[in-house]
C-alpha cells in the first residue's frame, strides 16, 4: 500500500518527482532512477514505498485527480459552468492533463485495482448526475456516465492543443474564445438550470 504523504517529507519528495517523471515520460517511459535522483533518495527507498512503478502511478493519478476535482466542483446543475473550470484548470496544469492520460493509454483496461481512483471518482460523479436526474435538473434520457463523458471531453478538447494557439497579443483573446465555445456546447447538450457564466473566471 502507498505511504502517507502527509508528515513524511521523504515521500512527498518521491511523489512530486513522480509527478514530473510521469507527466513527461508516460509510465513505460518513466525511470525509477531519475525519481530517486530527483527526491534526493535511492531507488531501494522508492521501492520501500511504494512496491512497483505502476503503484507509484497509480498514487500520484489519485492526486492529481483529487486535486481536480476540489477545484472544479462538478454541479449537476450547471454543467456549462463545470465545463469551463475544468478547461481552465487544465489549461493552467496542461502537464496533469498528460499525466492522467498515459494511464488511458498505458494500463491495461478492465483491470483496475479495488479503490482505483479514477473509477471511484467516475462512480461518484455519475451518481450525483443520476440523483440530479431524478431531481428533473437534466434529461433523464442520457445516461449518467455519457453525460459525464461527454462534458468532459469537450472540456478538455483544447488543452493539449498547444501547438493552435497563437503566440502573443492573439493568445488571450483566442483561449477565451474556445472557452466560451466549450461552455456554450455543453449547455446545448445539458442545459443549466440557470444562465451559464460563459466568461472567464474572475
Amino acid at each position: 500500500m502507498a505511504a502517507s504523504t502527509s508528515t513524511d517529507s521523504v515521500a512527498d519528495r518521491i511523489v512530486a518527482a513522480a509527478t514530473t517523471e510521469f507527466a513527461r515520460h508516460g509510465i513505460a517511459g518513466a525511470r525509477i532512477e531519475r525519481i530517486a535522483k530527483a527526491a534526493r533518495t535511492s531507488k531501494e527507498r522508492v521501492y520501500a514505498y511504494f512496491r512497483s512503478k505502476e503503484e507509484l502511478y497509480r498514487h500520484v493519478a489519485g492526486r492529481e485527480l483529487s486535486a481536480l476535482a476540489e477545484a472544479t466542483q462538478i454541479d449537476p446543475t450547471d454543467l456549462p459552468g463545470y465545463a469551463g473550470r475544468v478547461h481552465d484548470y487544465l489549461s493552467r496544469h496542461p502537464e496533469r492533463q498528460r499525466l492522467m492520460m498515459w494511464g488511458q493509454l498505458e494500463l491495461a483496461p478492465g483491470q483496475a485495482l479495488p479503490g482505483d481512483p479514477v473509477r471511484q471518482s467516475m462512480l461518484r460523479k455519475t451518481e450525483k448526475l443520476r440523483q440530479a436526474q431524478e431531481a428533473g435538473h437534466l434529461d433523464p434520457s442520457w445516461a449518467p456516465e455519457d453525460i459525464l463523458m461527454f462534458t468532459s471531453q469537450v472540456a478538455t478538447s483544447w488543452v493539449l492543443q498547444a501547438d493552435l494557439v497563437p503566440a502573443g497579443q492573439e493568445r488571450e483573446a483566442f483561449i477565451a474564445a474556445r472557452r466560451a465555445a466549450i461552455v456554450a456546447a455543453v449547455q446545448r447538450m445539458f442545459p443549466a438550470t440557470s444562465a451559464p457564466d460563459t466568461t472567464r473566471p474572475r
